[in-house]
């Protein structure tokens, strides 16, 4: 069991809050945001401190860290908070719901992965991966740091999912693929090629969209 230090205060916070609560070892003892969104002292009946000086107040040699941010950015904020935090000296935990299905997968630090997930043999999870409630998740495959898929996302076997990409609801990757670092998939696509880098793709078949960087998610 770890005491734990939660970053956020927005609904997948709240969410986090609730599964490590009832689904876990762990304690929630504290939430922490930046200090310039640092409305209130109190959270969900805890503390709430700010981010910047919350290794003062909960010392990484006693408590442990959790950032179980969206994809906003390309997951590049939730990769930002993800580093400051290591740069502190924390450890960070992951959360894996008890009704997720598994076989043993290696799972890195800081990945948030609900309920109603399979997860197929011989695929590895690297570190700050978001996997939202009820995806397939194929064998063979590897999905890299800063990555999040949303509800109901099909990967099928032997593929690689690079970096910083994003699956919107239902959608669908053909078997050895490799999705390039950055890639947005949109909701219901099918990916029948491998993509191109920092790419969106929509439709069925998926194909690339030209689309201004500020429409990105």
């Amino acid at each position: 069991m770890a005491r734990v230090v939660l970053f956020g205060v927005m609904d997948t916070a709240e969410l986090a809050h609730f599964y490590l609560t009832h689904d876990s070892e762990h304690e929630v003892v504290a939430f922490t945001v930046n200090r310039e969104f640092l409305k209130d002292t109190e959270f969900r009946g805890l503390p709430l401190v700010a981010f910047e000086e919350v290794e003062t107040i909960y010392p990484p040699q006693e408590f442990k860290f959790f950032a179980p941010m969206t994809a906003r950015g390309m997951n590049r904020n939730r990769e930002r908070i993800y580093r400051e935090a290591k740069a502190k000296g924390y450890e960070l935990i992951s959360y894996v719901s008890s009704k997720a299905t598994l076989f043993g997968n290696p799972i890195g630090e800081n990945c948030f992965i609900l309920e109603d997930n399979t997860i197929q043999p011989f695929t590895t999870i690297g570190n700050n991966v978001v996997l939202w409630s009820g995806n397939h998740i194929g064998h063979h495959g590897q999905i890299k740091d800063h990555v999040f898929f949303t509800s109901h996302v099909v990967m099928s076997g032997h593929c690689v999912i690079e970096s910083y990409c994003f699956f919107g609801v239902n959608s669908t990757i053909r078997d050895y693929m490799t999705i390039a670092e950055g890639t947005f998939v949109a909701m219901a696509a099918s990916i029948t090629k491998p993509t191109e880098p920092w790419g969106v793709y929509m439709g069925n078949p998926a194909e690339k969209k030209s689309m201004p960087s500020h429409k990105i998610y």
